[in-house]
């Protein structure tokens, strides 16, 4: 009975499937007529005989022309049934959505195919990153640090005794495929009254929490809801505090304090130290094909990544593909007068090995204006010191990666791009990525960069 439906009134189908029909008729009439057979008889001979008239005689090239002429038409009568057939099911689920139709249908044929990729950090820089990245692939697992302590992530935090779901929302955000009003929805923030400070995705993430009963099923439905490409992952479920030691030996704790004390950072930890991570996050590591950190605060989201138990073992006993993007500007309180080989000295101490093989660092002069205002504030662009690079045994890859903003922030486009194309050039499981492979030997204007070894 359920397939009746379809010929009920108003399903705007039956006329199309009957154009369909028709045309299977008229292919197979042309078909009959061009190989000699009776099969509509009447009507093969009501067509000889016109021929008959015309010519005055049978004649058999004027048949195969009209038989030929027929199997095109019924073609054509066919292709066309089918077509709006499939166009009026679309429109009744899909209204006026063509160009989302054509998204869906690449992001779940070709993106799928994509690289199988693994993104740890935090805060904007994480976001930026996979915002870019989720155009070439939809195989990305973001890796979330959850040690924010501040703003409406720490008031949600402290009083509902929940995760920071700050980080979370905006890497959620950045991975979906929603319209605009939803997008901006969840990243609204409140200006006046109680609520004052809150985003209402941190809000509805914090409202979800409760009704799953857990943190991780809350991000799986929030994702649900914004159509999200890949997974986002916290980096663990523990409920766990940052701390600092500084080089004068004071001890600061949580992160939002951190960047305030003006002394060196010279180390970071976790309490509890036995913190685990997803059993999800280390699979997804295992089955990469490329692993990401960065970029972001290097003792407040990339680090604290790297401290949770196995991550870091996994990522070096992994044969996936380990970069690390480098911040374009130093951050005052965290890495001051940092150049790039201390970025990377940093992050290898910590962990006590060699963890990834190649640093993408910007190469592109910051505007003078710009420049200037980070200045003011103790920020300044990351030298490459690509001799202290080579020593650690790490390969440099540069480019023009900035965004032309009020803001010295990597562009995700051209970030995602370069990253993309290191994938395949390092032959990455390349014949699964043929396709990206045309895409960038197609496009009109082809993003460049520096490649050393």
């Amino acid at each position: 009975m359920k397939r009746l439906k379809w010929l009920y009134p108003g399903m705007r189908i039956k006329r199309w499937l009957f154009l369909s029909v028709l045309g299977i008729l008229v292919i197979v009439m042309g078909v009959t007529l061009t190989l000699g057979f009776e099969v509509l008889g009447f009507v093969e001979r009501i067509i000889v005989s016109y021929a008959y008239k015309l010519t005055g005689k049978i004649s058999f090239s004027l048949i195969h022309f009209v038989g030929t002429a027929l199997i095109i038409l019924g073609f054509i009568l066919f292709a066309k049934g089918i077509k709006n057939t499939i166009a009026s099911m679309i429109k009744a689920i899909i209204p006026d959505t063509e160009d989302s139709l054509v998204e869906i249908v690449f992001q779940k044929r070709q993106l799928k195919k994509g690289p199988k990729i693994v993104a740890l950090g935090g805060g904007t820089g994480l976001s930026t990153l996979i915002r870019g990245l989720k155009e070439f692939t939809s195989n990305i697992i973001a890796v979330v640090t959850v040690s924010d302590d501040g703003g409406s992530s720490g008031i949600l935090r402290d009083n509902l005794g929940i995760l920071p779901p700050g980080d979370i929302r905006n890497c959620l955000v950045a991975l979906a495929d929603t319209e605009p009003l939803m997008e901006g929805l969840f990243q609204h923030r409140f200006m006046e009254g109680d609520l004052k400070g809150h985003s209402f995705g941190n809000l509805f993430i914090a409202a979800m929490t409760e009704v799953t009963g857990d943190f991780d099923r809350a991000i799986q439905e929030s994702s649900k809801v914004l159509a999200v490409r890949g997974r986002v992952l916290p980096s663990t479920l523990t409920d766990i505090i940052l701390y600092a030691e500084h080089t004068d030996g004071k001890i600061t704790r949580g992160e939002s304090k951190i960047p305030d004390y003006t002394e060196p950072v010279k180390r970071v930890y976790l309490q509890p130290a036995d913190a685990t991570p997803l059993p999800e996050t280390i699979r997804a590591i295992k089955e990469a094909d490329a692993i990401i950190l960065g970029p972001g605060s290097l003792f407040t989201s990339v680090i604290p990544n790297l401290l949770i138990e196995d991550v870091a073992e996994a990522i070096r006993n992994s044969s996936a593909l380990k970069i690390y993007v480098c911040n374009v500007m130093t951050q005052p309180g965290e890495t001051t007068d940092y150049t790039a080989g201390d970025h990377v000295q940093q992050i290898f101490d910590h962990v006590g090995f060699k963890v990834f093989d190649y640093i993408v660092v910007n190469d592109e002069p910051i505007p003078s204006e710009l420049a200037l205002k980070y200045a003011e504030e103790g920020a300044y662009p990351v030298e490459i010191d690509t001799d202290k690079l080579n020593k650690l045994g790490v390969n440099t890859i540069k480019g023009s990666l900035i965004s032309k903003t009020n803001l010295v922030r990597h562009n995700p486009s051209y970030l995602s791009e370069l990253i993309i194309k290191l994938i395949i050039r390092l032959d990455v499981g390349s014949k699964r990525f043929k396709f990206l492979d045309w895409y960038f030997n197609t496009r009109k204007k082809d993003f460049l960069f520096k490649f050393k070894r």
